[in-house]
């Protein structure tokens, strides 16, 4: 048997860090650690963290290197899912992880395929990290995902998903004609994969790109009907529409860089506009990139279907996103303030 791995993870009670440490957990061949601000240790999401065995590691990462060094000893790999408000907070993290002899470092990533380089903010920012990653030679993987099945399912007319906010995101409107095909991943299966990258000597200094299925905006839509019984309408809206979207939020971040409702609506419309116009978030345009493709390494991998997901929405057995999240909720609010 191998030895066990010791992992510490960042943002331990976030949306993709509680799939991590599922993930581990079901694997069983990891000793896990959760890094914590020290004063959000009492928080429930937190102490059931413990209450799971999980080690609770005070962690300021604004705080003294030497501490960050410590808290690190004897770590094999640092895993950050982190909030992407605080990304730059990394690379702290980052210099002590490599001071205290960590094996593997995998920063916040966990994101669709999208090419570096002004296509998107959210990645520009994210590759920032990796180069300093890799500026200081830290052993590291980059791990990126398909678009999350939580974030697909269209809102259907009898309310049934109402319950579950993410129902009601970004499928809700179609891409030109709605045909470009785009890969998707299951939340819950994140932390399943992640298990077992991290455990593959081939993925170290590597990107690798996990997705489950492959789907356009089309076909998730038929799906839903099928299985809800329900007529779903259908909002195409075409790029040129979007870039005019993302002209006006650039305008109003020039005004305002601080307005943070426009500075995640310009998120949203970047992230249309690579999906939905460029077809950036295929196995293929990964490939090229040159990520490893998670299927590739592992065929054995079972994972949830999307099919499979909607049955359990549709009957109400889904847990939403970002209910508990305080960010997304001051987005939530100011978005609601500026429309009334």
């Amino acid at each position: 048997m191998s030895p066990t791995i010791r992992v510490a993870v960042l943002g331990a009670a976030g949306e993709t860090g509680s799939s991590i440490v599922n993930g581990l957990v079901e694997h069983g061949n990891f000793s896990i650690a959760a890094l914590l601000r020290p004063q959000s240790i009492s928080k429930p999401a937190n102490q059931a963290l413990k209450s799971r065995g999980i080690d609770i590691i005070p962690t300021d990462l604004s705080g003294p290197k030497e501490d960050l060094v410590r808290a690190l000893k004897g770590t094999d790999v640092v895993i950050s899912a982190i909030s992407a408000m605080e990304l730059q907070s990394q690379m702290p993290l980052a210099d002590a992880a490599l001071e205290a002899g960590v094996k593997r470092f995998v920063p916040c990533a966990f994101m669709p395929i999208v090419p570096a380089g002004g296509v998107m903010m959210l990645r520009d920012a994210k590759e920032e990290v990796y180069n300093h990653i890799k500026v200081i030679k830290v052993p590291y993987t980059i791990i990126d995902v398909g678009w999350w099945y939580q974030l697909t399912i269209p809102r259907v007319p009898s309310g049934k998903t109402d319950y579950f906010s993410g129902s009601q995101d970004l499928f809700n409107i179609l891409v030109g004609d709605g045909e470009t095909h785009g890969a998707l991943t299951d939340l819950l299966d994140i932390g399943r994969y992640v298990a077992a990258i991290i455990a593959d000597d081939r993925t170290l200094n590597k990107y690798v790109f996990a997705h489950n299925e492959i789907f356009t905006p089309n076909q998730v839509y038929e799906m839903v009907q099928r299985l809800s019984g329900e007529t779903l309408t259908r909002e195409y809206i075409p790029a040129e529409t979007l870039y005019k979207q993302l002209n006006e939020l650039n305008k109003a971040l020039e005004k305002d860089p601080t307005d943070l409702v426009a500075m995640v609506d310009k998120v949203g419309v970047q992230y249309k506009i690579s999906w939905g116009a460029r077809a950036d978030n295929t196995p293929q345009n990964a490939k090229y990139l040159g990520y490893l493709d998670a299927k590739e390494l592992y065929p054995e991998f079972k994972f949830r279907s999307l099919e499979d997901y909607t049955v359990g929405l549709l009957e109400g057995k889904s847990k939403p996103v970002y209910s508990d999240n305080k960010d997304m909720q001051a987005v939530m609010k100011a978005r609601l303030a500026r429309s009334g």
